[in-house]
């Protein structure tokens, strides 16, 4: 091939990195020949996680606006700049043929520089709302790639193609894995599994939530898969020690045991998760978190609950609603079906493909 100059830049967050990730893994199988320099924000998760996944990354100083009065809101504008000044030199200096965005600070300053400098650019939305840093770009870039229908209220409709969300390929293939699955989390083939993801840090409702309907779950014949995250393991684990049934795990590398092991799955609604549990088949009760800018996990799940495809349950009403839910869906096999059905005709497995022909389109352009 031709040995495309790319750079991806954004992050902030798991659910930022990791499509940039898969966007970089996906450009590499198609073009060995490429390079690719990642731009990150200084200080932020993409600085570890990126070299980790063997890529070069550079550090921008930009920051977020807080959202309470701080003296630190002073500084915004100058590191904005000195982002921007940064931005245009590793532009000329490392000459791509494309500029790609997944959102966070960093991509701002990034993508600005180089729609500036003539490049083409494109930015990858994984919410169903979206960000606002893209917000911004999407007048300045040419092409919005995105996860979801219905994304012209935010964004120019000519510039929008719908290519999902790039997840890791190798969480989603569950075929063949059942025996391995219960073995490895020494679960019991014969019997219903509800699988608890609190996201890698656990989620402090959600595990309340567990703690409190677990063991009558156990007892109407349900066994518990439940990933706590650091903070709630022990208590998570004693629970456990008294209860057979129930099987914890601060964190859960094996995740397409997990899902495979699965027959009903209890998760928040981060963009990126959503998107595995459309490829995974199963159904699914979100459960979004409260904290995060524009409540757009709750965003996420209603894109499914609308479509019939996923259970929802707030926030604030888990720890009463939780108990029930659980054992309704577990004790009703039409609607676990229709369910599976309905969110796996949201899947979109080639996503990671579909952005870089978008990406080569722009460059032969």
């Amino acid at each position: 091939k031709f040995g495309m100059r790319v750079i991806i830049s954004g992050g902030g967050t798991g659910g930022h990195i990791f499509p940039a990730i898969a966007i970089a893994n996906a450009i590499q199988r198609q073009d060995p020949a490429s390079e690719i320099l990642f731009v990150g924000a200084n200080g932020k998760m993409e600085m570890e996680k990126v070299p980790a996944a063997g890529y070069k990354i550079i550090g921008l100083p930009i920051v977020g606006i807080q959202r309470r009065l701080t003296w630190k809101n002073l500084l915004v504008p100058f590191k904005v700049i000195s982002s921007l000044i940064k931005a245009r030199k590793v532009i000329r200096d490392f000459r791509p043929d494309i500029a790609i965005g997944v959102g966070g600070y960093a991509s701002g300053p990034l993508l600005r520089a180089a729609a500036a400098a003539g490049i083409p650019t494109l930015i990858q939305e994984q919410n169903s709302y979206a960000g606002i840093t893209n917000k911004i770009l999407s007048k300045k870039v040419d092409k919005i790639c995105v996860a979801y229908e219905g994304m012209e209220k935010f964004f120019p409709k000519e510039k929008i193609v719908l290519t999902g969300n790039p997840v890791r390929s190798e969480v989603v293939q569950l075929e063949g894995k059942r025996e391995k699955a219960y073995a490895h989390f020494g679960l019991q083939p014969n019997k219903k599994t509800v699988l608890i993801i609190g996201g890698s840090l656990g989620a402090r409702t959600i595990n309340h939530a567990v703690k409190k309907y677990a063991s009558s779950w156990v007892d109407l014949g349900l066994q518990v898969l439940w990933q706590t995250g650091k903070p709630y393991v022990e208590t998570a684990r004693g629970m456990a020690a008294e209860k057979k049934g129930i099987v914890v795990f601060e964190f859960i590398r094996e995740m397409d045991l997990a899902y495979t092991a699965a027959d009903i799955i209890v998760s928040r609604a981060g963009a990126m998760s959503i998107s595995e549990l459309c490829l995974v088949k199963k159904p699914a009760i979100f459960i979004p978190s409260p904290n995060v800018s524009e409540d757009h996990q709750t965003k996420n799940a209603m894109a499914l609950v609308n479509r019939n495809a996923a259970i929802l349950v707030t926030d604030a009403a888990a720890e009463e609603q939780l108990g029930n839910v659980v054992m309704e869906l577990f004790q009703d096999d039409l609607k676990a079906e229709s369910l599976s059905k309905n969110i796996s005709a949201l899947g979109i497995p080639n996503a990671p493909e579909l952005i870089v022909s978008e990406v080569m389109r722009l460059i032969r352009k």
